[in-house]
């Protein structure tokens, strides 16, 4: 492991056990065992290490839909939309402890949404792929050309969204994300044929 996917590890630690709002730059490079220079070597900022943190260290839920962008027609659009639900609910459950605390005040909330959106990256980008793989599929004739493939995406991923909160409160709650996952799609499917 290099120095950078160290500290990426150290920073994903820390951001699970404190959120982002209290986890320094300082404090991760403790972590990782590096001065906060060489942290800075690597890193532009504490958002692009975030965005590391979200990129290598949690479920990949960007990878699945780059994925099913390329194998666009191949599979069942039903096991696909599984696939997606349940790295979904994974990422989302990995990733909400970490990015709760960017709610903490508005200044730490804008400053963290400019610099996300400075680098092309944001909470939208799972739903915009996920609604460019559905238009696709409907274009292939795979979905009815009735679906609303935004609309379809947008109740996919937040009901995923609103799972991975719910296990957090609901701690005593052991949840099978498969199970969960073809329920979400059945249910999103069901009326669509």
């Amino acid at each position: 492991m290099g120095t950078r996917e160290e500290i990426l590890a150290a920073a994903a630690r820390i951001m699970r056990e404190q959120g982002y709002a209290r986890a320094t730059t300082k404090e991760i490079a403790r972590a990782a065992g590096y001065s906060e220079a060489a942290l800075y070597k690597h890193f532009h900022d504490k958002t692009e290490i975030f965005l590391g943190v979200l990129d290598g260290q949690l479920p990949a839920l960007g990878g699945v839909l780059a994925e099913l962008a390329a194998n666009t027609g191949k599979g069942t659009v039903r096991a696909n939309l599984v696939k997606v639900a349940e790295t979904a609910l994974h990422f989302y459950e990995e990733s909400f402890p970490i990015a709760a605390s960017l709610f903490a005040t508005r200044e730490l909330l804008t400053a963290h949404r400019d610099g996300v959106r400075a680098r092309g990256a944001g909470p939208r980008h799972p739903q915009l792929g996920l609604s460019r793989y559905l238009r696709a599929e409907q274009r292939l004739g795979r979905l009815p050309r009735t679906a609303d493939p935004d609309a379809m995406s947008a109740l996919l991923l937040g009901a995923c969204f609103q799972q991975a909160f719910l296990g957090h409160f609901d701690v005593d709650e052991n949840t099978d994300h498969a199970v969960l996952a073809r329920s979400l799609v059945k249910a999103l499917l069901h009326g669509l044929h």
